[in-house]
């Protein structure tokens, strides 16, 4: 077999590998597994993760790079809830800096987000540097003060006069960090991948009594592609900005879960 190895003595055929595999790249025949559309193969992981005997073995997934569970975590339903249901959007930050492995954390968890047909693609940019945040306030700032583009938004000139009078960052809030999500420009799902693994980092950062919230002015400005504001992240050439969320140590605790708008669901 090119892509897959299968350990004979341990594997039962039993065909999960071929039942799960999402793209028809393996299949039980005859005389076993067989690799019938290698081709396809999106390395998910999938047939080395769920054999029962281990016997299965894939270049693109090896098992030496995955880890072993003992036991599948779940978290009760009562617990579960609530971390969900916990998470807010901070706009009040600390000034203390997050350290850098703490930042690290929440890429890397980042990165095990689910995305269609195991696509990924997505680059992190971490600005730790708050002199880039400075400008960057500065430079959107300047952007919602075009006649042309102060009328996109009702809150633009709002957000003007709480800088320009008040003196105070209505972009980043004072947030001592900023995570980009960047990817290939011709990559067709590079928001979407975006938002599923900057999503997963906002629900991590809580683990790390860390704060989040999406910088969707900011986003804004830069999906408009406004040069001054983009040349201070050095985006490589080729790659776009995908999405952006600061970070930061929270100044305050909520202490209620908030309710949403009612439940409206349709059953066919």
């Amino acid at each position: 077999m090119e892509l897959f190895e299968i350990n004979q003595e341990q594997c039962i055929q039993c065909g999960i590998c071929a039942k799960v595999c999402p793209v028809g790249a393996l299949s039980l025949g005859a005389n076993g597994i067989e690799e019938p559309f290698p081709q396809a193969c999106i390395s998910c992981g999938h047939c080395v993760a769920v054999c029962p005997t281990s016997a299965i073995d894939n270049k693109k997934t090896p098992k030496v790079n995955q880890v072993p569970l003992e036991k599948f975590p779940v978290l009760d339903k009562k617990t579960a809830q609530e971390f969900l249901r916990s998470r807010r959007s901070i706009r009040c930050y600390k000034t203390i800096p997050v350290p850098r492995d703490q930042l690290l954390e929440l890429v890397e968890i980042a990165r095990f987000a689910p995305t269609g047909s195991n696509s990924q693609g997505i680059s992190y940019l971490v600005v730790e540097d708050t002199r880039i945040l400075h400008k960057a306030t500065e430079e959107t700032i300047a952007w919602m003060e075009n006649p042309d583009i102060k009328q996109l938004h009702w809150s633009f000139e709002h957000h003007i006069r709480t800088y320009r009078e008040k003196g105070k960052d209505p972009i980043f809030r004072g947030a001592p960090h900023l995570i980009l999500g960047t990817a290939q420009s011709s990559f067709s799902r590079a928001r979407e991948n975006t938002i599923f693994s900057l999503t997963y980092l906002e629900l991590y950062a809580t683990a790390l009594g860390l704060g989040s919230c999406w910088a969707g002015l900011f986003e804004m400005c830069a999906f408009s592609n406004y040069e001054p504001l983009l040349k201070l992240f050095n985006i490589p050439e080729g790659k776009v900005l995908t999405g952006a969320v600061m970070i930061g140590y929270p100044e305050y605790k909520y202490k209620q879960l908030v309710d949403r708008n009612p439940l409206d669901v349709t059953w066919l």
